[in-house]
């Protein structure tokens, strides 16, 4: 790969996520503070993400792996994502606010698959190179979220002034450069054109890999995976406001601590994982999830200040010795056979169905105690919710999976 090339995917992979970093990190603030949304609206423009998840695969395996080349869709979706995403600028309402939020998760959604696709196709040796492009993309997460910081648009008068609109607008404007950009990218033509092997529906959606939930080990991974995405959407869905009403100084920009975690936990999670085994890292992921809402519950943004920012600190924790070591598990589990079905089926399980019952029930939640505001303290009885969802995860999956000494490989 030359260094031309390098230099493209890493700025593909700086602004893939650059884009999502600059508006949903603070939506959860931005709808009812601008927007006046109640909870059960919170939910659902959230859910969007989740129906983007599930329709994702349609698109990628169905249209883009059939028909076109992957750096030009990539390039069509993004700029489609920028008008959406500047009518979600101008946007006044929820109701207004919604369809456009809609369309636009089902158009960037597949987009997390078409960059990896166009950077896999053009390294040698991805399980060493992939890293160093993908670092781009949390650099790109991080430095968003520092700007809305720098630029006061999260500070308690920026938000009152109504400035966290204007992430859309930043997004919208990164969604234009990517969308141009990906057409000056590597080449990456379907793999399967002019080729009779093409993937099934049953193939594109996982389907293919159910039978592995004929495992009871997996099945018991599997149902954890989809419970422990209702605490993980309670932190997207929740995390920055309570950092705004609590009055944590430049809630955004301390929020990318969680992505610096990220990256940190990535490195030593190999090393780990062959050191304590596959259960007890999943294990100490979820009870890292506990133990991070038990801080946000009982923390404040003065002298127990601290306590918040482990609590973001931990991130790197809950979601790489989950999600990271869950998607090595399934790999080793499903085979060379099912290794693609059996991501797809993961995936639109967690982020898909998962996250879709997680952002209702935080909506259903944060609904409740917005209407008992007898009930007190309101922010530590929400964060109460996802601590002790993530303890019942942690327990069923300590005493219904056993431990094996060896991934099953096929």
């Amino acid at each position: 790969m030359t260094v031309v090339t390098r230099i493209k995917l890493s700025v593909m992979m700086f602004l893939e996520f650059f884009i999502w970093g600059a508006w949903f990190v603070t939506l959860g603030t931005f709808l009812p503070q601008n927007l006046n949304a109640s909870g059960f609206e919170v939910a659902n423009v959230f859910s969007t993400q989740s129906w983007g998840a599930i329709i994702a695969p349609f698109i990628i395996g169905l249209i883009a792996d059939r028909y076109f080349n992957a750096e030009r869709i990539l390039g069509g979706l993004h700029l489609l994502g920028a008008i959406l995403m500047f009518q979600m600028y101008k946007s006044d309402s929820v109701g207004q606010f919604y369809p456009y939020v809609f369309v636009y998760m089902i158009a960037y959604m597949p987009t997390l698959a078409l960059v990896n696709s166009v950077s896999f196709r053009q390294l040698a040796n991805p399980e060493k190179s992939f890293s160093g492009i993908r670092v781009w993309g949390t650099v790109g997460w991080i430095l968003a979220g520092l700007t809305i910081s720098s630029l006061g648009w999260d500070a308690e008068g920026g938000i009152k002034d109504g400035l966290l609109r204007n992430t859309f607008l930043m997004a919208s404007m990164a969604s234009l450069a990517l969308g141009l950009f990906s057409f000056i990218l590597p080449k990456t033509p379907p793999i399967g054109k002019g080729s009779r092997q093409k993937r099934s529906l049953s193939e594109v959606l996982g389907l293919d890999a159910i039978k592995l939930l004929g495992n009871r080990n997996y099945l018991v991974f599997f149902v954890a995976s989809v419970l422990i995405c209702i605490p993980l959407a309670f932190y997207y869905q929740n995390a920055n406001l309570f950092l705004s009403e609590t009055g944590l100084p430049n809630p955004t920009g301390k929020m990318a601590i969680g992505q610096v975690s990220e990256a940190f936990f990535l490195l030593i999670l190999p090393f780990l994982f062959v050191r304590i085994g596959f259960k007890n890292t999943i294990m100490l992921g979820m009870l890292a999830w506990a133990i991070r809402y038990l801080l946000f519950a009982y923390g404040n943004a003065g002298e127990l200040a601290y306590m918040l920012i482990i609590g973001i600190a931990l991130h790197g924790i809950c979601y790489d010795f989950f999600f990271v070591s869950g998607q090595i598990y399934t790999d080793a589990k499903a085979g060379e056979k099912y290794k693609s079905s059996a991501q797809g089926l993961i995936t639109l399980a967690t982020y898909g169905v998962g996250q879709l019952i997680g952002f209702w029930v935080a909506g259903f939640i944060s609904e409740y105690y917005r209407e008992n505001p007898t009930i007190d303290p309101f922010w530590q009885n929400i964060w109460l919710v996802p601590a002790g969802i993530a303890a019942v995860v942690l327990f069923l999956f300590a005493v219904f999976f056993k431990e094996e000494k060896a991934p099953v490989t096929g």
